[in-house]
């Protein structure tokens, strides 16, 4: 790059100084900007105009740009802006230099997200100092971005189930508490579908627990395939259940989801030559579905799902059964997946 740019050395040559970039188009003040920074232990990065100025920013990404306010090209003030609007998880503050200190320019410098300024003629004491503190900024902030990155790797960790990758209980029960609330807020309906892979047992027996993980795997796939609003949460519920939260969803909308997934875990044809109702693994599921009064516990529509579950059990599997809060009616007609491939 020339003279456009020059590795600072310091006393121990360090490797990890911090990097500013001079943006002047005057080669004397860049070249007496240049040795205060690097005296002071920089690197430095020099650019003539503005356009050179947005090229260097974009690949070397400093910490700090010392910024002219007149510039052949384009003002000071519209580089500054466009640099800032660079895309970029890296933190960089704006210094910029002006001629004169009058109540519009300052106004302006801040306007465009320059972080200080400095008057010509610069005084060298006061310009080491502002350097020095917007470069601890600068680095304060990315440590805080850091420091936010794997507090949401964590926070995921923490939500998320190891084997199969959707919401763990913790998340759903978290979930539901907030959905429940919600729904109460605005009187809309929260629909609840709890599965069950039938005789799982019987398919770790004769499979493995691998397969039986990748089994599990498979199935949360093609639940989360299926289910296509942000708002809608499935989670694995234990062992090999699955639950499937649905806010603002009413007994049609859940019962309809209910069956494209079951039509989906038919298409995925995973062998069972030990169930007692297919030859392939088959879910029974129970569907609950209330308006929730306010002040009421979201334990009410788990309680109404799980003995809809246990119904669709009962019934010999492969089918799903809404218990229907919402009608104060309970659905107790058997629909199988075969049944409804058949009436399809």
């Amino acid at each position: 790059m020339g003279e456009n740019f020059s590795a600072a050395h310091s006393e121990n040559n360090r490797t990890d100084q911090s990097l500013v970039l001079i943006v002047d188009d005057e080669a004397f003040n860049r070249q007496q900007l240049r040795l205060l920074l690097e005296q002071s232990g920089y690197r430095v990065a020099q650019a003539k105009d503005g356009t050179e100025a947005i090229n260097v920013f974009q690949q070397l990404r400093p910490e700090l740009v010392l910024l002219n306010a007149i510039l052949p090209d384009m003002e000071g003030f519209e580089c500054c802006a466009k640099l800032l609007s660079i895309d970029s998880t890296k933190y960089t503050s704006v210094l910029m230099i002006t001629e004169l200190e009058d109540t519009e320019l300052i106004e302006r410098v801040f306007l465009v997200g320059a972080m200080d300024y400095v008057t010509k003629p610069i005084n060298w004491q006061v310009l080491r100092q502002r350097v020095r503190r917007l470069i601890e900024q600068s680095q304060l902030h990315q440590k805080l971005l850091a420091a936010n990155e794997k507090l949401q790797r964590l926070a995921t960790l923490v939500t998320i189930d190891f084997l199969t990758q959707v919401a763990n209980r913790r998340r759903f029960e978290e979930y539901i508490d907030q959905e429940w609330r919600r729904m109460a807020r605005e009187q809309q309906p929260l629909s609840l579908i709890l599965f069950d892979v039938d005789f799982f047992k019987s398919y770790n027996d004769t499979y493995g627990h691998l397969a039986g993980d990748r089994a599990l795997r498979e199935i949360a796939r093609v639940i989360k395939d299926v289910v296509q609003r942000p708002a809608d949460l499935v989670a694995r519920y234990g062992g090999e259940e699955f639950a499937l939260v649905l806010p603002n969803t009413d007994t049609l909308g859940a019962t309809g989801v209910a069956q494209r997934i079951s039509f989906a875990i038919q298409r995925l044809a995973i062998p069972h030559i030990n169930s007692q109702v297919s030859s392939h693994v088959t879910l029974s599921a129970g569907l609950a579905t209330i308006i929730p009064e306010p002040g009421s516990n979201f334990d009410e529509i788990i309680a109404a799902a799980d003995k809809a579950l246990y119904q669709a059990k009962a019934a010999g599997r492969d089918c799903f059964k809404h218990n229907n809060r919402l009608m104060d009616m309970k659905c107790n007609m058997r629909v199988s997946v075969s049944q409804i491939l058949m009436a399809g």
